[in-house]
């Protein structure tokens, strides 16, 4: 006996939506605004951080121009996939914007108006980072995820989410070049960064798009051997990054420096030092969503199950009643 799956109004859905994309929309274009103003003392760490708040801007923007024009019944579930999951990934950029421009730079500004700008884009950038959040819970109140399948829902999209995020950020960090490239075993902690987060974002679209079906094995299995070579090349890139960032034996530098870009001052540069204690710790973290992945797979192969909607194990097929 199928269910009959409900939805609420297209016209309340909107109505919702306009509700939160107006402020975040008007929150990133603040926060860029305001750091575009200072010119000179904007500094690579704010432009690190504007760019990050342009791009939530124009992702925002765009979502809300296609919720406009497309009709109701439209590529639903697809569609809310997608926007919930950038939904995902845009509170997590805003809230590391907030917490790297605010550590690494805005308590180096001198006192006075170009201060008073990066602490306000600060706040605007939390501001936006908490409008994202309500977004992704007021989109899973809005549907009854009991009868409709959202794959943002589930624990293992998060955990995706999460790995993308991270390597996403090691990524920029490793935008200096000089922190590895004269070490053979540093640019193998790179090649892993890059190794397991291909896959990673790979098997996020397919999960999407709900691929996963056409993929030749199961995908249980698929994925449990994915995280744990996962966990394992990320196991030698946390011994390997600090043992020859941190070793004097091994050429690595144990203190951080009070001279060049580590000054206890605003530089234009962030320091060379803390960039490789931030991927050391970034990796660390990465390892335990590896961990907890390989945990959550291992599970579902033992058990035999995966996620599924909580009252139904219905597959949504296209021709199914959605309104």
């Amino acid at each position: 006996m199928s269910t009959r799956r409900t939805s609420p109004s297209s016209e309340g859905i909107l109505w919702v939506f306009w509700l939160l994309h107006l402020p975040q929309l008007c929150s990133t274009c603040v926060a860029f605004s305001l750091v575009a103003n200072m010119d000179t003392l904007r500094g690579a760490i704010g432009n690190w951080s504007m760019s990050f708040w342009c791009v939530c801007f124009a992702m925002t923007f765009i979502i809300a121009l296609v919720e406009c024009c497309r009709h109701p019944s439209s590529f639903p579930f697809l569609w809310y996939n997608i926007s919930v999951t950038y939904a995902c990934y845009a509170a997590l950029i805003c809230l590391s914007a907030s917490i790297i421009y605010s550590i690494t730079y805005v308590q180096f500004v001198p006192y006075g108006p170009y201060r008073d700008r990066a602490i306000t884009a600060t706040a605007f950038s939390c501001i936006a980072s908490v409008l994202y959040v309500i977004e992704v819970a007021g989109i899973w109140d809005c549907y009854e995820l009991k009868e409709i399948f959202f794959y943002v829902h589930t624990r293992r999209s998060l955990l995706k989410v999460l790995e993308t995020f991270v390597a996403g950020v090691i990524f920029a960090f490793l935008s200096n070049t000089s922190l590895y490239l004269h070490q053979l075993a540093l640019e193998w902690c790179v090649a892993v960064y890059s190794i397991c987060f291909i896959p990673a974002a790979v098997v996020l679209l397919l999960d999407l798009a709900e691929w996963k079906y056409m993929l030749p094995g199961p995908f249980s299995i698929f994925q449990l051997v994915l995280s744990l070579l996962s966990v394992l090349f990320y196991i030698s890139a946390l011994v390997l990054w600090p043992l020859y960032q941190f070793s004097e034996e091994l050429g690595g530098q144990p203190q951080r420096p009070s001279d060049g870009d580590c000054r206890d001052k605003l530089t234009y540069n962030m320091c060379a030092w803390d960039q490789r204690l931030a991927v050391a710790v970034l990796t660390a973290a990465n390892l335990l969503v590896y961990v907890a992945d390989l945990g959550y797979w291992a599970r579902q192969v033992s058990v035999g199950t995966e996620d599924q909607p909580r009252d139904s194990q219905e597959v949504y097929s296209p021709n199914s009643d959605i309104l």
